[in-house]
Parts: structure tokens; C-alpha cells; sequence
């Protein structure tokens, strides 16, 4: 039996589109590590981010505490006004 010439051209472009699918596929994990690498890097800026944000949060004084100080104030003037 003799190869048909047929055959070897497709077997030529068989190997040609496996080398085109393993480019791709390097090519797609090239992109792929890249992304990971952005998204990695992301998570920790946020991270650091969040950490500032509840250092700011920690040192704020509340509203209420403010509200609370100045009635107070208030109460004692008006308290020593009439005293006197």
C-alpha cells in the first residue's frame, strides 16, 4: 500500500495547526499569569487601603460624643449663670 500524497499535506497542516494551538494556548497563559499578577497586586493595595481607612475611623472622634460635650457645656453655663 502506498501513501495517497493527499495524506501527508494533511498531516503537514495537522502539525502546523497544533504548533498555531500552542502558541495560542502560550500566549493565553502569558495573559492569564499578567492578570494574576494585576489582581494580586490590587488585593494588596486594597488591603493596605483598608488598613488606613481604620486607622482614620479609630482616631475620628464620633458625632454623638461631640453632641454629648457640647449640651454639657452648654448646661454648665447656663447652670453658673443662674448661680450668680
Amino acid at each position: 500500500m502506498t501513501p495517497q500524497p493527499g495524506n501527508d499535506r494533511v498531516a503537514v497542516e495537522l502539525a502546523e495547526l497544533r504548533g498555531e494551538i500552542w502558541t495560542a494556548f502560550a500566549e493565553l497563559n502569558g495573559r492569564l499569569d499578567l492578570a494574576l499578577q494585576r489582581t494580586e497586586a490590587t488585593e494588596s493595595d486594597i488591603s493596605a487601603l483598608e488598613g488606613r481607612v481604620a486607622s482614620l475611623e479609630r482616631k475620628q472622634w464620633p458625632l454623638p460624643t461631640i453632641g454629648v460635650l457640647a449640651g454639657a457645656a452648654g448646661a454648665t453655663t447656663g447652670a453658673l449663670a443662674l448661680l450668680r
